[in-house]
């Protein structure tokens, strides 16, 4: 993997990521941007003790532009995109319309292809791997910002999700705080810990998940499987054997079969409504929409959580859809965006069932 760091023309950090060596990378944004504006602000709600990012300017984002006007593919002739290079393989870049920025942490958008048509599913094994190597690297510079706690790496697909922009990529979010879904596994752990005397919560998760009726894939590094209270109507969570706090511990052998495993699971989410494969559509039927979501340990103190550090943590990916059903979404409504309280349409023994059924032959 060759890195190669530039400035667009309103300041903002840009990073290739590119699988050959001798990639030279020297195009300028040519874009007259003026320096980049926020207004992010982060909220303490002392009721629910959680945390609220405020960011007002971006309401004037880019919102389903044409393909010929994408941001993300690279630029072309007198057409200029956010990517000034009329190729890449992989890029990173601080977003123009960040929910966090300056002392409220730092958002960053990460294009996975130059192919706008393509998804995630659609990469082949090497080029999956540098989107792993980049997720990796910019977990390590960002976890070293002063202001950052946690980071985040995720993917968002699917206009059913939210996504304003079709080209596939992802996002990474570098908050300035530890984000209230991973304080809660964190009191889970450390409760079962002291209750325990010692025991890991996420291995005794483990160890129960694959003595079960739900998983859904298993290597010789890595293992997917459709949790016990699933929230989500097909909601796969992908863990290394070896518990890890963060990309940055997974050894070469688990980056080296990451691949083909997750690739294996992207498309089987592409063929459980419609039979379709990668991000084609079938009948009508759009591909799949889905959210992938890297969940690491802060790199802040641990000290709220009593009895537990950073390794006992457990690395691991969320992978799931709202759709429950063809042509049918899966809403949060009352109980679940009123109380948190879901209610999953479908038995995960029967998801998990059926992602076993569309595997590849």
């Amino acid at each position: 993997m060759k890195k190669t760091s530039t400035r667009l023309a309103d300041g903002r950090e840009l990073i290739y990521y590119d699988l050959r060596d001798d990639t030279v990378r020297d195009a300028v944004d040519r874009r007259p941007l003026d320096r980049t504006v926020t207004a992010s602000e982060v909220r303490h709600d002392v009721l629910l003790g959680d945390a609220v990012a405020i960011a007002s300017h971006r309401q004037g984002r880019t919102y389903h532009p044409p393909a010929d006007e994408c941001p993300l593919c690279p630029s072309e002739g007198d057409r200029l995109s956010e990517i000034p290079d009329s190729s890449y393989d992989v890029v990173v870049f601080e977003n123009r319309f960040p929910s966090l920025a300056g002392d409220s942490g730092r958002c960053e958008v990460v294009c996975f292809t130059s192919d706008h048509n393509a998804s995630f599913a659609d990469l082949t094994e090497e080029q999956a791997r540098l989107v792993l190597d980049a997720w990796t690297d910019r977990t390590s510079e960002l976890s070293s910002l002063p202001s950052v706690e946690q980071v985040f790496c995720f993917e968002n697909r699917g206009a059913e999700i939210g996504v304003t922009l079709g080209h596939p990529h992802g996002q990474i979010y570098a908050y300035p705080f530890t984000t209230p879904r991973t304080a809660l596994m964190l009191r889970s752990v450390a409760a079962h810990k002291d209750a325990t005397g010692g025991e890991n919560l996420f291995d005794a998760v483990l160890e129960r998940e694959l003595a079960d009726e739900r998983v859904v894939l298993e290597s010789e590094h890595w293992v997917a499987f459709v949790p016990y209270a699933a929230h989500w109507p097909y909601e796969v969570h992908l863990y290394p054997k070896r518990r890890v706090p963060d990309l940055l511990a997974l050894d070469e052998d688990a980056r080296t079969e990451f691949p083909q495993v997750y690739l294996e699971l992207l498309r089987r989410f592409d063929r459980i409504f419609a039979g379709r494969d990668a991000g084609e559509s079938s009948a009508g039927e759009p591909a799949t929409p889905y959210i992938a979501a890297w969940h690491q340990a802060p790199f802040g103190t641990l000290e709220d959580f009593e009895g537990v550090d950073r390794e006992d943590f457990a690395l691991h990916l969320e992978l799931f859809t709202i759709r429950r059903t063809s042509g049918k979404l899966k809403f949060l409504a009352g109980s679940e965006s009123g109380m948190s309280v879901f209610i999953n349409d479908i038995r995960p023994e029967a998801a998990a069932q059926r992602l076993r059924e569309v595997a590849s032959s």
